[in-house]
């Protein structure tokens, strides 16, 4: 496996489930080489091809994860990459707090599904949104300036809060777009894959 069929299996891994396209602009490599490399995994049986949407077969997953660490030795040794994800990972634990109270809110001092009419409510949560984008802007600027194509994951969040403060408030966390959740979901398995960590629960 070289390093450009690692990066877009990589990539698919992040995605789970995707359209070539969508694993090329994660990844901000060219759809066509992308779709190459997927047919060629599909000829040798470690991608899926479900409908023209692509997975990484279960064989190749596990291989995948043995040679992050061959790929990346000098990320893994970046104390620059490793003090930004430290950072990273403290603004996550934010996130999370913030996108449960996004997606609840105490009636009666009991937690209920927040049915996004009291607005009041729902502004001053994506007030705290941005906030937090600032911070995170700092921290994924820190980590592309040793990888720089973490970049695009922030256009991706400045643009899905661009949209839920204008009024589309799904951007914030619907699972079935790239919302803002939905990136930095995909942005904190991309970093731990990296670096061979775990996903702290």
């Amino acid at each position: 496996m070289n390093s450009e069929q690692h990066l877009v299996l990589h990539g698919l891994a992040i995605k789970k489930y995707a359209l070539p396209g969508a694993i090329a602009s994660l990844l901000g490599l060219p759809e066509e080489r992308v779709k190459a490399v997927l047919t060629e995994g599909v000829a040798k049986g470690t991608v899926i091809d479900v409908g023209g949407k692509f997975s990484v077969s279960p064989t190749a997953r596990v291989s995948l994860h043995s040679n992050y660490g061959r790929f990346y030795p000098s990320l893994r040794a970046s104390k620059e990459f490793r003090d930004a994800h430290l950072a990273f990972e403290k603004v996550n634990i934010d996130l999370k707090t913030l996108i449960t109270d996004w997606q609840t809110l105490k009636i009666g001092g009991k937690l209920v599904p927040n049915d996004h009419s009291d607005e009041a409510y729902d502004e001053q949560i994506l007030k705290r949104l941005a906030k937090l984008h600032s911070n995170a802007e700092k921290v994924l600027t820190a980590l592309a300036k040793v990888l720089p194509r973490i970049g695009i994951y922030l256009d991706k969040l400045e643009e899905a809060l661009e949209k839920a403060e204008s009024g589309e408030i799904e951007w914030v966390s619907d699972a079935k777009i790239e919302s803002y959740h939905t990136v930095w979901f995909e942005l904190h398995e991309d970093l731990l894959c990296l670096l061979g960590e775990q996903r702290k629960e």
